[in-house]
C-alpha cells in the first residue's frame, strides 16, 4: 500500500502542471506563498499543486517538489516547481504556517495494453511532431523523439498551447495510459483540422488581397501608358466632368454636381463611394432642369378637348379654362411662366368612385399640351417616398415626386396625385406632412429632395390631387388645395358616357366591331338606372361589358347551323333593348323601394353621403310594451345615437310624442352591416318617430336631411348635391333640406332641379307638415 503524505496545498487557478513539467509559480497570491513558506519549513520540501477550475478544487494533483524560490527577471518573487507524480487529495490535517494541509495518496499510472499504448504513443509523436514542423521547434522536436514511454509523453501534453484547463486536468485526472492517449489523439486531431482549415481561410484571403493590388497596379501601368501615348481621352458614359458642363443646369446645381466629380476622381475605382457618386450624378442629369413644354393658349381648343374627354364636370373645366387664360395673359405680359414664386396649381378633385378624377387628369394635359405623370399614393407609408433617401442609405432613391419630373422630361407637367386620402402613416413618418411643401405654391420654387439636395423648382408644375372624402386628409394638407367636388352624374349624363365612351371602349375589348351589337337609348338608361344606383360609372361600364360578352357569344358560339354562315351562332347585329336586358343581366336590381318601404307609420326616407357618393337610407321606428327604454341597432355613432335622442326630447317637448314615453322603443337604420354616422338624419330620425306616435304614414315620395336642435330649428349639412342626386335616381319627387343650404342648389344640374319638388325648411314644425300623410280626420273632412 503506498504511504499517504502529508501536504500543504498549492492552488493554481489559470494553469495545470503534469509530471515531469518544471514551471515558475508567482507568488502574487496569499494561498500561494503559504504554501511555499510552508514546503520551505519541513524536509522534504514538496507541495500539492491542485488545479482550481471555476473555483472548485480537482480531486487529484500534482506532488511537486519545490526547486527554488528568488525572483523573475521582472522583479516579481516566484518559486520553481517540479512535477514528480500523481495524487489523490484525502482528508485536511494540520500543519505548520498558514497554508491548507492535506493527505495525499500518490498515485501509480496503468497501462491496460501495453501493446496498443505502444501504437497510440507512436501516433501521437508524430501529430505533435507534425505541429512542431509548422512553428520551426526543432530542438523540441529532438526532445520529444527521445522520449520512449508512453505515460511520459502523454504528459508532455501540459504544454501544448491548443489544449485548455478543462483538457489538461482531465489528463491529469486520467491514470490509464491508453486512455489518456486516446484523449490527446482525439484533440490533437481536431486541432490539427481547424488547423488546416484556418491556413485555408487565410490563404484565399491572402490571395483575393493579392490579386486586387495586382489589378490596382496593372490600372495604374495602364493609365500610365495611355497618359504617354496621349489616348488618355474618358469614354463617352464615363466622362462625368464633360457631360456637366455641357448640360443645361442651374448654376447651384452645377456647382454640386462639379463637387461630386471631384470626389469621384478622387476616390479609388474600389470604393464604394463611387458607385454611389455616379447613380446620384446620373440622377441629376437625367432631371430637365431648364425644360419646358409650350402651353396650350387657344382656350377653345382646350376647352373642346375637355368636352370631348368627359361629360358633365363643368365646374372642373371652368377652373382648368381659368387657370390657362391667367397663364397665357402672365405669359402676354411678360411676367414669365417658370420660376414665379406662387405660379403654380394645385387643384384637388374630390368625390365617390367611378366620376372620373383620375382619367381627368390625362385630359387636362392634353388640353394644355402638357406631359403628363400620375404618382399613385394610395397606401405608401414612409415619407422618404416623398422627399426620398438621404444618400447615406444603401439602395437610396429620390422620393417620387422627382422621379415623376424625371419621368415626364419637363419642369412643367400635370403631376396627378392619385388617392391622397389614403395615405398612411407610421414610425417612419407621415407622407402627408411631406406633401405640404410640395403643394404649396409659395413654397415649392424651393423643394429640396432628400436624396438631391439640391433646390428643385415645383411652381411650374400642375399638380391634381384625387380623393374619394376631405376626412381623412389633414387640415393644413388641404388648406393648400383648391378642392373641386365631383358629385356624380345624372341619368342622362351616365347615358351620354355609355354612348359616347364606354360602350365603344368595351366593343374593343370584347372583340366586336361596333356594327355587331345596337343598344338603344331605353336600354342604355334600364341599366344606368335599374341595374346599377352609383354616383359613378364604373358598374355601368362592367354591366356594358356583360352584355357584350354574352353579345360575343352569341355571335361566336358552337359551329355554325349553317356551314355558310361567316360565324356560328346568331346573326349581327344584335339589338339590345329593354326586354334582351333581362337575357344578359336577369331582372333589374333596383327598383323604387320607397312606397313599400313608407306604407307603414314610423318608416321615413333620410339621404346620407358615403364614401361611393350620395344614398339612400331607411329610419324605422317601432314600439312595444314593456319598461320604457330606447334601442338603438344598425351600427350607429355617436352623433347619429344623439340625434334620435334630441328628436325624441323635442317631440316630448312639444306634446307630439304621444304614449311613446311609456312604450320601449327601437330604432333600425339598415343596412345593419354598415356603420353611420352624422347629424343630418336629425329631420329624418324626428319625422319617423312622429310618424309612429301619430300613426300617420311618411309621404313615400319624400326625402329629407338635415340636423335638428332641441328647439326644432333645423341646421345646415354638406353633400347637398350629392344627396339630391341620389334622391332624383332613387326616383323619389319631393326633397326636404335646410333652408341655409339654398345656395348649394346653384350647382345641381338643371335635369335634377327639374326632376324634384325641393323644400327649403327652417324648423322640424314645416318638416312634418311636408312629409306626413294627412290625418284620417282630415281627409274625412276634406272629402
Amino acid at each position: 500500500m503506498t504511504e499517504t503524505l502529508k501536504l500543504p496545498v498549492l492552488p493554481l487557478a489559470d494553469s495545470v502542471v503534469l509530471p515531469g513539467m518544471v514551471v515558475p509559480v508567482r507568488l502574487d497570491q496569499p494561498e500561494i506563498q503559504a504554501a511555499v513558506d510552508a514546503a520551505q519549513s519541513v524536509e522534504p520540501r514538496k507541495v500539492l499543486i491542485v488545479p482550481r477550475l471555476d473555483g472548485k478544487y480537482a480531486a487529484v494533483g500534482t506532488i511537486a517538489v519545490l526547486e527554488q524560490v528568488g525572483r523573475l527577471p521582472s522583479g516579481e518573487k516566484a518559486a520553481v516547481v517540479r512535477g514528480e507524480g500523481r495524487a489523490r487529495i484525502g482528508s485536511g490535517v494540520t500543519g505548520p504556517g498558514s497554508a491548507l494541509w492535506v493527505e495525499a495518496e500518490p498515485v501509480d499510472e496503468t497501462v491496460s495494453a501495453p501493446g496498443h499504448a505502444a501504437e497510440l504513443a507512436k501516433e501521437y509523436k508524430a501529430l505533435v511532431i507534425g505541429i512542431l514542423q509548422q512553428r520551426g521547434a526543432w530542438q523540441v522536436i529532438d526532445s520529444v523523439q527521445q522520449i520512449t514511454d508512453p505515460g511520459q509523453l502523454a504528459d508532455t501534453a501540459g504544454w501544448a498551447s491548443y489544449l485548455d484547463l478543462e483538457h489538461k486536468a482531465e489528463l491529469l485526472a486520467e491514470i490509464d495510459v491508453v486512455k489518456r492517449l486516446e484523449l490527446l489523439i482525439e484533440w490533437t486531431r481536431a486541432h490539427v483540422a481547424e488547423q488546416e482549415v484556418s491556413e485555408k481561410i487565410s490563404a484565399d484571403v491572402r490571395e483575393g488581397m493579392e490579386k486586387t493590388q495586382r489589378e490596382f497596379l496593372l490600372r495604374q501601368q495602364l493609365a500610365a501608358i495611355r497618359k504617354e501615348l496621349g489616348d488618355d481621352e474618358p469614354e463617352g458614359a464615363d466622362d462625368y466632368r464633360t457631360r456637366v458642363e455641357n448640360a443645361d443646369l442651374p448654376e447651384e446645381v452645377r456647382k454640386a454636381a462639379l463637387t461630386e466629380v471631384g470626389k469621384m476622381e478622387r476616390a479609388s475605382d474600389q470604393s464604394p463611394e463611387v458607385g454611389w457618386i455616379r447613380t446620384w450624378l446620373d440622377t441629376v442629369l437625367d432631371i430637365p432642369w431648364n425644360e419646358t413644354t409650350t402651353d396650350n393658349d387657344d382656350l377653345v381648343a382646350a376647352r373642346a378637348i375637355l368636352d370631348a374627354d368627359h361629360a358633365g364636370l363643368d365646374d372642373v373645366k371652368e377652373r382648368l379654362i381659368e387657370f390657362l387664360a391667367v397663364r397665357s395673359r402672365r405669359d402676354r405680359k411678360g411676367l414669365g411662366a417658370v420660376g414665379g414664386r406662387g405660379s403654380g396649381a394645385v387643384l384637388s378633385l374630390v368625390g365617390p368612385p367611378g366620376v372620373g378624377k383620375t382619367s381627368l387628369g390625362e385630359s387636362v394635359a392634353r388640353a394644355m399640351g402638357r406631359k403628363f405623370v400620375r404618382v399613385a399614393l394610395g397606401g405608401i407609408r414612409d415619407e422618404a417616398e416623398i422627399r426620398g433617401h438621404r444618400r447615406t442609405y444603401v439602395g437610396a432613391l429620390p422620393g417620387r415626386i422627382v422621379r415623376a419630373i424625371r419621368e415626364a422630361g419637363s419642369m412643367n407637367p400635370v403631376v396627378l396625385l392619385d388617392e391622397i386620402d389614403k395615405v398612411g402613416s407610421d414610425f417612419r413618418g407621415d407622407p402627408t406632412a411631406a406633401l405640404l411643401e410640395v403643394l404649396d405654391p409659395a413654397q415649392n420654387h424651393t423643394f429640396r429632395d432628400h436624396y438631391l439636395e439640391v433646390d428643385l423648382d415645383l411652381s411650374n408644375v400642375l399638380f391634381l390631387a384625387t380623393a374619394n372624402a376631405f376626412d381623412t386628409i389633414p387640415g393644413p394638407l388641404l388648406d393648400r388645395m383648391e378642392v373641386v367636388t365631383l358629385d356624380g352624374y345624372t341619368e342622362a349624363e351616365k347615358i351620354a358616357i355609355a354612348r359616347d365612351h364606354l360602350l365603344p371602349r368595351q366593343i374593343e375589348k370584347a372583340g366586336l366591331e361596333p356594327s355587331d351589337v345596337e343598344f338603344t337609348e331605353v336600354a342604355l338608361g334600364m341599366i344606368a338606372a335599374e341595374y346599377t344606383r352609383e354616383a359613378g360609372v364604373r358598374q355601368l361600364e362592367r354591366s356594358l361589358a356583360k352584355v357584350l360578352r354574352k353579345a360575343a357569344v352569341k355571335l361566336d358560339s358552337a359551329d355554325a347551323r349553317s356551314a355558310d354562315a361567316p360565324r356560328g351562332g346568331t346573326e349581327s347585329p344584335i339589338h339590345i333593348d329593354a326586354d334582351a336586358l333581362v337575357t344578359f343581366l336577369g331582372r333589374p336590381r333596383f327598383t323604387p323601394e320607397s312606397a313599400e318601404r313608407t306604407s307603414v307609420p314610423g318608416v321615413a326616407t333620410g339621404l346620407a353621403v358615403t364614401g361611393a357618393g350620395g344614398d339612400v337610407l331607411f329610419i324605422e321606428a317601432t314600439s312595444m310594451e314593456g319598461e320604457p327604454g330606447l334601442i338603438l341597432t344598425g351600427q350607429l355613432g355617436d352623433v347619429m345615437k344623439e340625434s334620435v335622442s334630441i328628436a325624441l326630447s323635442y317631440l316630448r317637448s312639444k306634446g307630439l310624442a304621444g304614449d311613446l314615453a311609456s312604450k320601449k322603443l327601437h330604432v333600425h337604420v339598415p343596412a345593419g352591416a354598415v356603420p353611420k354616422d352624422g347629424p343630418s338624419a336629425g329631420v329624418t330620425m324626428t319625422t319617423a318617430l312622429a310618424s309612429l306616435a301619430t300613426g300617420r304614414p311618411v309621404k313615400s315620395s319624400v326625402g329629407m336631411t338635415g340636423e335638428v336642435t332641441l328647439q326644432g330649428k333645423v341646421l345646415p349639412i354638406g353633400g347637398v348635391k350629392q344627396k339630391l342626386l341620389a334622391a332624383h335616381r332613387a326616383g323619389l319627387t319631393d326633397v326636404i333640406i335646410p333652408k341655409r343650404n339654398e345656395p348649394d342648389l346653384d350647382d345641381l344640374p338643371d335635369e335634377v332641379r327639374n326632376g324634384l319638388r325641393i323644400h327649403p325648411v327652417a324648423d322640424v314644425s314645416e318638416v312634418l307638415e311636408l312629409a306626413l300623410e294627412p290625418a284620417v280626420a282630415e281627409v274625412t273632412a276634406a272629402a
